[in-house]
């Protein structure tokens, strides 16, 4: 990491924590496909840094905005972001570090049930009051009182037409797509808007040294709680046990099973715009399916 960069991230730490922050070292962290991540060693102990090109500040902004959210529904740990901006060619964002450490007894029911309190938390419409980011995709969260119209019109709809521009769909995804869109209204149990974290795959929430459960890496808005669930049986899922406890502390409507394809569609659809491959076929595939 360059020098000029640690002199201003030790500028702004000074400033957000109010005394004077020196940075020792510089730890390469495992992260995604989209950022590097590091551990700085500070005066102020371990902290976490999301680092990118400065084209990807909005994204950290919009980040950090739901890290704040989750937070604070207290139903998980949730890293506390710091401090976010841009110098010269990189955009960060700083952020609370927790140590990884082994799941617990309990920590599987602890996950599910801080989930299920997370998914208590409530808002008048499905959306969020800012559009966000899942992974570098714009995520459109325009707020609406039905669930069917803002998952047609928001999320599914706004990525079959960019997979169509780049010529991976064509004309029968598109009839099938509309004709899917049509249906949505009558095809969910309903249920007022849930906190969601958004993007909760098995990467993306960890147990940390005394075995509690946190979430991070978020794509926040409020919608159908079962867009979580259905987002955990992605890439491998969540262990067995994690949808006993969940049942058991905020019981999902009956055949929630067979909708859980129809809700993946939407994260299957971000990966097939973002990485192609067998994800444009499998959300064909569950278009077509549910058309």
């Amino acid at each position: 990491m360059q020098k000029d960069l640690l002199l201003h991230l030790e500028s702004v730490l000074t400033t957000y924590f109010q005394m004077p922050v020196f940075i020792s070292q510089v730890h390469a962290a495992g992260g995604g496909d989209i950022n590097d991540s590091f551990v700085l060693d500070t005066s102020q102990g371990p902290l976490f840094i999301k680092l990118n090109d400065t084209r990807y500040e909005d994204m950290f902004t919009k980040e950090s905005n739901g890290l704040q959210l989750l937070g604070t529904a207290k139903a998980l740990r949730v890293p506390t972001p710091y401090c976010y901006g841009s110098f010269q060619q990189y955009a960060y964002l700083l952020m609370e570090y927790l140590p990884g450490g082994r799941p617990a007894q309990q920590s599987i029911q602890q996950l599910a049930e801080g989930l299920a309190t997370l998914h208590r938390c409530s808002s008048e419409q499905f959306g969020l009051q800012e559009d966000n980011y899942i992974g570098t995709l714009r995520q459109h969260n325009k707020q609406t009182s039905s669930w069917g119209v803002f998952y047609g019109q928001y999320r599914i709809l706004p990525l079959v037409r960019q997979l169509i521009d780049i010529g991976h769909f064509g004309d029968k995804d598109l009839r099938q797509t509309d004709s899917l869109v049509k249906r949505l209204e009558d095809m969910f149990p309903e249920e007022v808007p849930a906190l969601l974290h958004g993007d909760l795959w098995s990467g993306n929430y960890m147990f940390t040294v005394d075995g509690q459960p946190a979430i991070y890496d978020p794509a926040v808005y409020y919608g159908h709680r079962e867009m979580d669930i259905a987002m955990t049986r992605l890439f491998g899922g969540f262990d067995a046990s994690f949808y006993e406890h969940y049942q058991s502390a905020f019981p999902m409507v009956a055949g929630w099973q067979d909708r859980v394809p129809l809700f993946q569609l939407y994260p299957v659809l971000v990966h097939a715009v973002l990485f192609g491959g067998q994800y444009i076929t499998q959300s064909a595939r569950i278009i077509a399916q549910y058309s």
